[in-house]
């Protein structure tokens, strides 16, 4: 049973206050921000103050991910060494979220300071896109962030609500993700106050196989966590299908029908993932 990453909230590192509060948010992941919510001249501080939390704020179930500076910054490398001091002190953290992979090379820069703790990738640049497979298949990597807002700036595209510009990356790194079994959140939605925007757009990201969002506000936490949950029709539904095909296969018969559909064994093994992701979204409520 895998943990869910339904709403992935980004919260700055040098707000202590923000991340105190996020103890008590109902968000399945947090990325503590050292990169774009932090000011170069609030780096360091930042940097320090992110270790002692993360050493001796208790963020219950929700995953601890820490997005560093790029190692082509004077402050990447400085980063990630203090997350692995962090680490042999006693923090905790899930995964270290690198910023703009371009290739598995990026990623093994990273590994090499921080040793023993998973790798995330922020896929964000036009040859983060082309190179996914191969970002995927670094042994470290636990999974995609989609930075769509960096890809956009670097392709140049308009917004559009469909999402039409971003459809060729989305697919690439989803292809790549689920090839290797990794979580992949999508990207953010800008207009925090635009509850009908957001669910559309989590709807759509749900339907293309994104396991969450990344959120830029708590506001926002609740429509991704309905949107990347099972509904009870799902869950009914899913119910139904192992009972039918369970007692096909008693009456020596290997296909079901449930509500004028035919049930198969692929059929079955999505019913149980949905059933298996109610259950571990549960877990995360208790």
């Amino acid at each position: 049973m895998s943990r869910p990453c339904r709403s992935v909230l980004y919260i700055p590192a040098a707000r202590e206050r923000a991340m105190e509060k996020a103890q008590a948010l109902p968000a399945d992941a947090i990325i503590f921000d050292l990169e774009d919510a932090v000011a170069p001249a609030e780096k360091p501080a930042a940097r320090e103050l992110l270790a002692r939390v993360l050493r001796d704020m208790d963020f219950g179930p929700r995953l601890r991910i820490v997005r560093i500076n790029g190692f082509d910054t004077e402050w990447g490398r400085d980063d990630a060494a203090a997350m692995a001091a962090a680490l042999a002190e006693g923090a905790r953290i899930d995964a270290v979220l690198v910023p703009k992979v371009n290739r598995a090379a990026d990623l093994e820069a990273v590994a090499a300071v921080v040793p023993g703790v998973a790798l995330w990738a922020m896929m964000e640049t036009a040859a983060g896109m082309l190179n996914a497979a191969e970002i995927a298949g670094h042994p470290r990597l636990k999974g995609m962030v989609m930075g769509t807002n960096d890809l956009a700036k670097e392709l140049g595209s308009r917004f559009r609500p469909d999402r039409l510009p971003m459809q060729a990356g989305l697919g690439l790194c989803l292809l790549a993700a689920k090839a290797q079994g990794l979580v992949i959140v999508d990207g953010v939605y800008n207009a925090f106050k635009d509850d009908e925007g957001l669910r559309a757009e989590c709807e759509q990201g749900r339907d293309m196989g994104f396991d969450g969002k990344t959120l830029i506000h708590p506001a926002q936490l609740e429509i991704a966590n309905a949107a990347f949950a099972p509904s009870e029709a799902e869950i009914d539904l899913a119910r139904r299908q192992i009972a039918a095909y369970e007692e096909a296969l008693a009456q020596g018969g290997g296909v079901a029908v449930v509500d004028g559909r035919i049930v198969e064994n692929l059929h079955v093994a999505t019913a149980k993932a949905i059933l298996s992701r109610a259950e571990a979204i549960a877990a995360m409520a208790d």
